[in-house]
């Protein structure tokens, strides 16, 4: 339709009223597209948590198959099998952590009790491995209870991109300035391994649930996170404990915590805080 001042007042003031629909039309269509890409960003999060959380009952069941076996070697008194099961149970839960501390702390702290352990895996590590005895069957019935507990829950209990998100630079930086001076597991001296499953759990959760989202927004903070996860794996890429560069380590962890904290905001959630990870 043509304008023209000109014309009557009935022309423009239909001309004012096409246009202001219009606008509404513009304004709305583009209201309808975002609420649109929200929900596919939702859907895209939700389907990569699903895949996530398949992974995570993987290794779950890992840590309840160990255990359990450490239960039948502890029947028979076989010390050296039992020690075996054991470490096959921790690395299973060692990748879990990225979630466990943040979603379940009830059962993360019967679990995983350190340094003051009167249940779960340290518990039964001191005698086991401290002092070579077999007399664990207890403990082991509670982990393995615990362990079950867990495994039902994570099938369907919700797992918020958010906490997991806050997770994954939590459990960096334990790497980086709680296990890195002599580790948790010393009595069995498996400390090293817990960090590189730790680390394994984290790439495994920035890989399946985030990575993808965060490339699509920003390319190089992608790609700068990546250079830290293989950073802090070469790291732990050593023959002992001992000889990991641990002041490097606490350095490329913090990286790592930053790095996330801003890759957080451009893809929708809030910043994990470096202050908070460290009480």
């Amino acid at each position: 339709m043509r304008f023209s001042f000109g014309g009557s007042a009935i022309s423009m003031a239909m001309g004012v009223r096409c246009l202001c629909s219009v606008r509404r039309f513009v304004i709305i269509g583009l209201i309808l597209v975002g609420a649109r890409a929200d929900r596919a960003h939702a859907i895209a999060f939700d389907d990569a948590v699903e895949r996530y959380r398949a992974r995570i009952v993987e290794d779950i069941g890992q840590a309840l198959a160990g255990a359990r076996r450490l239960r039948d070697c502890l029947t028979s008194n076989d010390l050296d099998g039992a020690k075996k099961a054991w470490i096959a149970a921790r690395g299973g839960w060692e990748r879990s952590e990225v979630f466990t501390s943040g979603l379940v702390p009830e059962l993360d702290e019967k679990i995983d009790a350190w340094p003051k352990a009167t249940t779960g895996f340290h518990a039964i590590e001191a005698k086991l491995f401290g002092a070579a005895r077999t007399d664990v069957a207890s403990e082991t019935d509670a982990l393995i209870s615990d362990l079950a507990d867990l495994d039902a829950k994570i099938r369907d209990m919700p797992l918020p991109p958010q906490d997991l998100l806050n997770g994954a630079a939590r459990l960096a930086y334990e790497v980086g300035e709680s296990k890195s001076d002599g580790g948790e597991s010393r009595f069995s001296g498996t400390s090293l391994d817990d960090m590189r499953n730790n680390v394994t759990g984290i790439k495994q959760a920035y890989h399946t649930i985030f990575a993808a989202a965060l490339a699509a927004r920003d390319p190089a903070l992608a790609e700068s996170v990546q250079s830290q996860i293989e950073a802090l794996n070469a790291l732990l890429d050593s023959p002992s404990l001992n000889a990991v560069d641990s002041d490097k380590l606490r350095k490329t962890s913090e990286e790592f915590v930053v790095a996330l904290a801003s890759a957080a905001p451009k893809i929708n959630l809030q910043k994990p805080v470096l202050e908070d990870l460290s009480k």
